[in-house]
């Protein structure tokens, strides 16, 4: 059984017991959450496929941690005007598992 779910603006093939990296969500370590974003559900030969969602269907989620990725170095140049700005980044996510896939 697998699922592809909506989170944050990008699209995640789940499967129960699978963990993912999706973008930082408001919820405390620990906590469950259910994602009722479900563009797709299937078990074995039965699909269903959502018109944009499959209605009834969620998946629940256990969030795990909350980390940041490598950092990003942003470099601006100009040449021959004495300009040049040096900045970084760190993009935030949050550690889900998937607990379960209810269709």
């Amino acid at each position: 059984m697998y699922s592809i779910i909506e989170q944050g603006g990008s699209q995640f093939k789940v499967t129960p017991g699978a963990t993912i990296r999706v973008p930082l969500i408001d919820a405390e370590q620990g906590a469950e959450i259910t994602i009722d974003k479900v563009l797709l559900a299937a078990d074995g030969d039965n699909v269903k496929v959502g018109t944009p969602v499959v209605l009834g269907a969620s998946v629940k989620a256990k969030v795990l941690d909350h980390i940041k990725a490598e950092k990003v170095m942003i470099i601006k140049r100009k040449r021959r005007k004495d300009y040049r700005r040096k900045n970084g980044h760190r993009q935030q996510y949050t550690r889900l598992e998937i607990v379960s896939i209810n269709v």
